[in-house]
């Protein structure tokens, strides 16, 4: 817990990377670093849709905020952990438009990214 009895939440941010091909890096703050994974689709917007999601190395704390000439911050806030096993990890995103819910399935080469079927309720 900080100074004011709030837990800290672990933050994430969405990249729109453009180079070398346009695609979305979405970033997972976890054990000091930027768990990693490059969308080459972008997220899953409907249910049913499955977006492949390459895992990348990790990358740094400061990579939260970072922005360059090919990269661009389009989205970022903190998500939350539903449940994981060594194949699957239910996760919130809770960003600027609001809760999104997700599942990260490895698959035997990468991993696919999925909007689950319950999605939590935006705040009034």
């Amino acid at each position: 817990m900080d100074d004011d009895g709030v837990d800290e939440c672990p933050a994430f941010v969405l990249h729109d990377h453009r180079r070398p091909t346009p695609h979305l890096d979405l970033r997972l703050e976890e054990g000091g670093v930027l768990r990693s994974w490059a969308l080459p689709r972008g997220l899953p917007q409907e249910r049913g849709q499955r977006r492949l999601a390459v895992a990348v190395p990790d990358h740094d704390l400061d990579h939260l905020g970072y922005e360059d000439e090919s990269k661009t911050v389009a989205d970022t806030g903190w998500w939350e952990e539903h449940s994981r096993d060594e194949r699957r990890l239910v996760l919130t995103l809770h960003g600027r438009g609001g809760p999104r819910r997700y599942a990260l399935v490895r698959t035997a080469r990468d991993w696919l990214l999925l909007l689950t079927r319950e999605q939590p309720q935006a705040a009034p």
